[in-house]
């Protein structure tokens, strides 16, 4: 049972950082995941009156503020424009719309938890935070990275001519999912990230310079043997390790069957 002593909400960012730098202290987000953990909190410090509730569309980037709700996430008509559809895929089986209403962007990539559509939706499209004392930083960095006492303040997605994919298997509709899917063609390349191993998401490293197009059925073969064989994967009551390599073999096969219906040379600015 998680217990709150005192509340309050920030007038400022740099209040919010102060009263961060206790430990006893704790940023609040959405209060969903948070909720269920077990403590003490001495002062529950809110982000809620400090309108970093918005997504803004910019001509290179979109800017996403940390109370942004996962729903506001999930049906931005840009963002899943841009995206061929794999925002809104990524986030539609989290719990249900009334949670979605409530979770934010922030807590749940500041959070790192293995489970989470949103950090593997976020990587595989390298995504960067915005941190208020510590600047700006790779969402693929900030999930290895050690815990610290600032304060996320939000999300940059920069565009660039690129295509999409995300799919994620569950055993049922709104659980944890069992693994999690990314995948980003852009012109550097393919870029593939696993979630739900179960730990937190993971971009596939491609030392052999494999994920590149065309992709022909015995390129995707390799690329969804060479997933399986790289991406480590663990034991938990959804599934086992060994079922979660066969699903990343899986995923990855599906990831570039998609992306090789049609040539690499329609990859868009996603406007």
């Amino acid at each position: 049972m998680l217990s709150i002593k005192e509340y309050k909400k920030a007038e400022s960012l740099e209040e919010a950082w102060q009263l961060n730098q206790k430990r006893a202290n704790r940023v609040i987000g959405g209060m969903l995941w948070l909720k269920m953990s077990r403590g003490r909190v001495q002062t529950a410090i809110d982000l809620s009156g400090l309108g970093l509730n918005t997504i803004e569309e910019e001509e290179d980037c979109f800017r996403i503020g940390c109370m942004t709700t996962l729903r506001q996430l999930e049906t931005h008509e840009g963002l899943n424009r841009y995206t061929d559809g794999a925002m809104g895929e990524g986030l539609r089986h989290i719990v249900g719309v009334q949670f979605r209403n409530v979770a934010t962007v922030g807590g749940s990539i500041f959070g790192r938890y293995g489970f989470s559509d949103v950090l593997t939706i976020l990587m595989t499209m390298d995504a960067k935070v915005e941190l208020y004392k510590g600047g700006v930083m790779p969402v693929e960095e900030f999930a290895q990275a050690a815990r610290d006492r600032d304060i996320l303040t939000g999300v940059i997605i920069e565009k660039k001519p690129a295509r999409y994919f995300y799919q994620s298997v569950r055993n049922t509709d709104t659980d944890f999912p069992v693994l999690t899917c990314g995948g980003a063609l852009t012109e550097k390349g393919l870029r593939l990230c696993f979630g739900a191993r179960p730990g937190k998401a993971v971009v596939l490293p491609d030392k052999e310079a494999l994920l590149q197009p065309p992709f022909t059925e015995e390129k995707i073969e390799a690329i969804a043997g060479y997933a399986a064989d790289k991406i480590p994967t663990g034991s938990n009551m959804r599934g086992s390790a060994a079922y979660r390599t066969g699903l990343v073999e899986t995923l990855a096969r599906r990831c570039c069957g998609y992306f090789a219906e049609e040539p690499a040379v329609s990859l868009k600015w996603g406007k």
